[in-house]
């Protein structure tokens, strides 16, 4: 009876000291688990360092160094998503959430979290089952249990429930939480009834499940990973036979591709650059030679997001390390905020085939496609939008009033290139290492994030240390995101291949008149679209292993094809009104998103232009291969 006597007086506590307790738990945890993540992130950065070291300099390979990093990789994945869970940082559509009125709004975000919550609580028990079952399987290098790697996914998962419950606490809207609750636990016991009268019903279910419970998820705000997986689970289990054990075996599939430990890395090093000074660097240098140039601010954001992007492969890093640099001067300029946002943006999407892009090597992971090839033939098609997207702002600041603005001399360009030097290096010394051997595509970042803090510490003299901790909790947690939807991703399309559609969609694809031009087109509109809804990662977990083969087939290099279908789904990522990446455009630049819609058209018709222009040559994606 003394060990249940703390539940009844918690129990009888009022509930704003029931919600203190809560609350205090949760800094706690969140605590806890940030600094797990975040020394995990470190600890990788550590081991493949390491692991270039012994192997390039001493010619001494260390032969667990792979199998500890993927380990430790699953483990900082379901940290970190428990971390963006905790931060509301999980991927969503939130286009209806904003738009309706303050009850309505309470409701989908109470939704939000009940739903995410359901999927946790349905699978926990197989995460569970998955983990005793490896504890058969043996380590090859380090000979200890496979267990020890997936038991992070039900830990991961089992800490979403505290967490996911206090958020729900801190909504403060009971009835809304109470409705939401509910509802959801309605729409679960209707599938579960309904079961024996969905089998029947063959490949109509996926359209029930892959299109209809997908999409009223996604727009009721649910995050991305959640309303995949949410899908996912329903199929197998309401209208197959097939062991729930699949859902997490195919969940560890998609997240533990060691090519994926690039992610984590690259957004750390993203945020190292900016951190140091470095990309101020690089864009004082650029407005140097181009401000005084009708237009030349806005020239040096497209070249200045073009190095960038060519260093920290994560969208949010390189438009955070531009934005607050060139913003103020080119608003001084009588610059229009809306018009900023606009070409930022644009210029998210043009930059999306620049190495090392995360979407690059995602493609890579999910299709074999050699990354070093991807690096090499996403450069120059890169250019081309570029240049499209030069043209609109030549037109537009045809009449710029420059007199007022002043011109550098070539004395003060040259001191201000030397200084930009170490900086506009580092994406050269990141692609020379990869093609000469020295470092993998995963690895290399390390060597980057290396040469950053050495430049931050002896040359740019910009080296704050406090700010580590935070960079690497902030990695962790957007790692955790991206990987989470990936692992669902890639349980969603085991469902649809094992459901017979990618026979169907070859089927349909190997029906498009016009051979491989004809597939193009199809395959340009089609990802427009994907890439509004999905954004690009999980589009590509999802229908890259279905379309790729096709592409193939059709005759499309699938160098070429990867470059087409990346800039189409960077199009539909950062066109309102759906595209997320224009949000974060505006939220980078704190620019209200309805200023950016009145200038946004003429740069998205600009790239629609380029990437006709890349589809229809294929050199400039496989001219130097």
């Amino acid at each position: 009876m003394a060990g249940h006597a703390p539940a009844l007086e918690t129990a009888a506590l009022p509930a704003g000291a029931a919600a203190r307790l809560a609350f205090g738990f949760d800094r706690i945890l969140g605590g806890v688990l940030e600094a797990a993540a975040a020394a995990l992130v470190l600890a990788e950065i550590a081991i493949l360092g390491t692991g270039i070291v012994a192997r390039y300099v001493f010619h001494a390979p260390i032969v667990w160094s792979d199998e500890l990093a993927s380990i430790l990789f699953l483990w900082l994945s379901m940290l970190g998503a428990v971390v963006a869970l905790r931060r509301g940082e999980h991927m969503r559509m939130t286009g209806l959430v904003t738009r309706v009125g303050p009850r309505a709004r309470a409701l989908l975000e109470a939704l939000a979290l009940t739903a995410s919550l359901a999927f946790v609580l349905l699978v926990l028990h197989h995460a569970l089952e998955y983990a005793e079952e490896e504890a058969f399987i043996v380590t090859p290098a380090l000979e200890i249990a496979n267990s020890w790697r997936a038991a992070a996914l039900p830990v991961g998962l089992a800490l979403m429930i505290p967490v996911g419950l206090v958020r729900l606490m801190r909504l403060g809207q009971p009835m809304a939480v109470a409705w939401a609750a509910m509802l959801t636990a309605a729409a679960v016991a209707a599938f579960w009834v309904l079961g024996p009268t969905l089998k029947p019903l063959g490949q109509v279910n996926l359209v029930i499940f892959f299109v209809g419970i997908v999409a009223v998820n996604v727009f009721a705000g649910v995050p991305i990973a959640f309303s995949f997986a949410l899908a996912t689970f329903g199929y197998l289990a309401c209208t197959t036979s097939t062991p729930l054990l699949v859902v997490v075996g195919r969940l560890d599939e998609g997240m533990s591709h060691l090519i994926l430990l690039a992610v984590p890395l690259f957004v750390f090093l993203g945020a190292l650059i900016e951190m140091t000074g470095m990309a101020r660097a690089m864009i004082g240098f650029l407005a140097s030679m181009l401000g005084h140039v009708r237009g030349g601010l806005s020239y040096v954001l497209i070249g200045g997001m073009y190095l960038v992007s060519g260093i920290s492969g994560s969208k949010i890093a390189d438009m955070a390390a531009i934005a607050p640099v060139l913003f103020p001067e080119m608003k001084k300029r009588g610059a229009e905020p809306g018009d900023l946002v606009a070409l930022l943006s644009a210029t998210g999407a043009q930059t999306e085939t620049i190495p090392p892009s995360i979407v690059l090597i995602t493609i890579g992971s999910v299709t074999g496609i050699s990354i070093a090839a991807l690096f090499t033939g996403g450069m120059l098609p890169a250019v081309v939008l570029g240049l499209c997207l030069c043209a609109v702002v030549w037109w537009r600041y045809r009449g710029e009033d420059l007199s007022g603005v002043e011109r550098y001399s070539w004395q003060q360009i040259l001191r201000l290139g030397l200084i930009a030097l170490p900086a506009i290096a580092l994406p050269f010394i990141i692609r020379a290492a990869v093609v000469e051997g020295v470092a993998t595509a995963t690895e290399v970042s390390t060597i980057g994030i290396g040469y950053s803090v050495l430049m931050g510490l002896l040359v740019y003299r910009q080296f704050d240390w406090r700010r580590i901790g935070p960079m690497l909790a902030d990695t962790a947690s957007l790692t955790g995101a991206i990987i989470f939807i990936i692992g669902c991703a890639t349980a969603m399309a085991w469902g649809l291949t094992q459901s017979g559609f990618s026979q169907s969609l070859a089927r349909a694809m190997g029906a498009i008149p016009g051979g491989a031009w004809g597939f193009l087109a199809v395959s340009i509109v089609a990802f427009i679209i994907l890439g509004s809804v999905l954004e690009g990662i999980p589009a590509i977990v999802l229908f890259g292993p279905l379309v790729f083969p096709l592409a193939k087939a059709a005759g499309v290099h699938e160098v070429h094809y990867a470059m087409v279908v990346i800039f189409a789904m960077g199009i539909g990522l950062f066109a309102p009104p759906f595209g997320v990446g224009y949000y974060g455009a505006c939220a980078t630049s704190k620019v209200n998103p309805d200023e950016g819609l009145r200038h946004i058209w003429g740069y998205m018709a600009a790239l629609l232009v380029g990437l006709v222009i890349v589809a229809a040559i294929p050199w400039f994606s496989i001219g130097f291969l």
